[in-house]
């Protein structure tokens, strides 16, 4: 059946009331797109979704796993990663203790990728990185450090166009079909689960990564999680969005200055 936008509202409604979680600042046809996909994969209808998500043990982390777009990639938009490691790291190299945040990590492919950059950089002793995610699913799976052996390929040759000068296979170790993330990588690293629509700010960050989540919300929850990033950075800090966010809607001006138009990535300064 197709999805109505009268049914994302009840869907909305019975998320909040069953589970305790607001999607009402998603956007709408976001979530409809979101909602149809889910019930093409378990060839459901309507009905039987919200049943499942009332009466289905465990269905909800997987309701919840499609409804908050979990792509991801190691070293994803090369070009973003080269910026970083030139422009962004020397300046985080003058801070004494470095703290990253990367909201939204699904199963931390971009974690593990920051984790690398700061080890390549010598940076990685004294920097922790907190990743968070709304889906324990897949906090889960990133505390492993497991990554499926078939996409190191895709994850190597980024690695690659990002000039970094040697191979990807120094940091992960192969076994049967899975590639684990060396431990040196994973002992610097917190995974945890924070929902960026309710909880508040938990540290002062020198860089915050939050890239292609913000285009799922609407405009009142964007403004609030862009507040809510403000807050969280240290003055001089960093914040990175994704190619098709930008904080000029935001009336900001004064507090940052933009260090790349091309991978949206701001400074701090008030």
């Amino acid at each position: 059946m197709a999805v109505s936008f009268g049914n994302v509202e009840e869907l909305i409604a019975l998320v909040n009331n069953v589970h305790g979680l607001d999607l009402g600042g998603y956007s709408r046809a976001s979530l409809k797109r979101r909602i149809s996909r889910i019930l093409a994969i378990y060839q459901i209808d309507f009905t039987v979704l919200k049943d499942n998500l009332v009466n289905a043990p465990g269905f909800f982390n997987k309701f919840l796993v499609e409804v908050t777009v979990t792509v991801t990639e190691m070293f994803r938009d090369p070009a973003y990663y080269k910026t970083l490691r030139e422009d962004i790291i020397p300046y985080l190299a003058t801070f004494p203790h470095i703290k990253v945040w990367s909201a939204g990590c699904s199963t931390g492919e971009e974690v593990y990728s920051l984790a690398i950059l700061l080890h390549k950089e010598g940076l990685y002793n004294r920097t922790f990185i907190y990743g968070t995610d709304i889906n324990m699913d897949v906090i889960e799976r990133a505390k492993q450090g497991i990554m499926d052996l078939k996409k190191m390929k895709t994850y190597s040759d980024n690695y690659l166009q990002t000039a970094s000068g040697d191979s990807l296979s120094e940091y992960y170790t192969a076994k049967y079909d899975a590639a684990v993330i060396h431990h040196e990588l994973r002992k610097n690293v917190l995974f945890s689960t924070h929902n960026l629509v309710s909880d508040g700010v938990f540290n002062e960050f020198q860089l915050i990564t939050c890239r292609n989540v913000l285009i799922y919300f609407n405009a009142d929850l964007q403004r609030k999680v862009v507040g809510l990033f403000y807050a969280s950075l240290a003055l001089f800090g960093f914040l990175c969005l994704g190619a098709k966010e930008t904080l000029a809607p935001y009336n900001l001006e004064g507090k940052f200055r933009m260090i790349s138009k091309t991978h949206n990535i701001y400074q701090k300064i008030a």
